[in-house]
């Protein structure tokens, strides 16, 4: 078990996205993040109290986890230096990257020296079959985005929350660093070898009551070329029921590929509902999330009012305006 409170680590992160998984901790479990430390050119802010390692540690934070989720989730030589200094002041390690802190020499020996331990999550812990795409009891529900990182994972636990208010069963399921280290479990899916990351699914979100509901963690996009097998592993894995559809209305270009434009919400309704319905025939289309962050409280309004009329779905910032519209329509299938 990883041991809290944390110290959100936000390194030299270029933008705020980049430290996703620190925003993750600090949005869904505040009550573990104690504060966080930055590095020259950092520009990410959690509005959480900036710490010293010695600030930290009077504190009573345990763990120091990497906040930052980069392209390739590679551990900087830049940070190296606090990362070492950590495990010498008596902090364990905690990393969702690809990157594993294991692998990395340095901070492996000073682990070793000091008796810290190092987490990496990002590493599958049980042995995933292939999947055989038999129909399980239960009901399921994916989040799929336009883009990577639009709000996938916030809509499934804002959905998820507001569905334990009603009364309702529900379960997040987690398949990304963040979420495992927000619920402590999950399968970390783009680590899983490839064969396998459908039958990870099907074992995450396994036979359950009639009336329960898997809120699937979506990763990645199917427009994305970078990482559009993790989703397509979702959604034949997942076999859901219902899809939700996440967008970022603000971005000029897909994340971290400037000759990629988005795809449109309709482009991604018919292309998701026609791969989803190879595993579940049933599947459908039942809501819009969309991350208005970027947008002004009547712009943010205009736009959802917008998607509604234009999509005929029901539409809305979960985390900012609350989920009620999207449980409603799970409540209704």
């Amino acid at each position: 078990m990883i041991e809290t409170p944390y110290l959100l680590f936000l390194g030299d992160a270029p933008d705020p996205l980049a430290a996703k998984v620190a925003q993750g901790i600090k949005d869904w479990r505040p009550e573990y993040a104690m504060g966080q430390l930055r590095l020259d050119g950092c520009r990410a802010d959690m509005r959480i109290p900036d710490m010293t390692l010695a600030e930290a540690k009077e504190a009573g934070v345990k763990t120091v986890v990497i906040g930052v989720a980069n392209r390739g989730g590679v551990i900087s030589q830049t940070w190296k230096k606090v990362l070492v200094q950590a495990l010498e002041e008596g902090f364990d390690l905690a990393s969702g990257l690809h990157n594993l802190l294991r692998d990395e020499e340095d901070l492996a020996a000073v682990a070793r020296a000091t008796g810290r331990k190092l987490h990496d999550v990002r590493i599958p812990s049980v042995k995933y079959p292939i999947a055989n795409g038999l129909r399980r009891t239960g009901k399921r529900c994916l989040a799929i985005g336009t883009d990577c990182s639009v709000g996938k994972m916030y809509t499934a636990l804002c959905m998820e929350r507001e569905m334990r208010e009603r009364g309702m069963k529900a379960t997040f399921r987690s398949t990304g660093q963040t979420g495992i280290l927000i619920t402590g479990d999950g399968v970390p899916l783009d680590a899983v070898i490839a064969d396998f990351m459908a039958g990870a699914i099907e074992w995450l979100t396994p036979d359950n009551d009639s009336d329960h509901w898997d809120l699937i963690e979506g990763q990645g996009s199917l427009f994305h070329v970078s990482y559009s097998g993790v989703t397509l592993a979702l959604i034949h894995g997942g076999q859901p029921d219902a899809l939700i559809l996440c967008h970022e209305p603000t971005r000029p270009h897909m994340r971290g590929l400037p000759d990629y434009k988005l795809p449109t919400l309709e482009a991604l309704r018919d292309l998701g509902l026609e791969l989803a319905r190879v595993a579940n025939p049933g599947c459908q289309v039942v809501g819009i999330a969309v991350n208005t962050q970027g947008l002004a409280e009547d712009a943010a309004r205009s736009y959802l009012a917008e998607v509604e009329a234009r999509m005929g779905l029901p539409a809305t910032d979960p985390y900012r305006f609350g989920a009620g519209k999207l449980v409603d329509a799970l409540d209704a299938l």
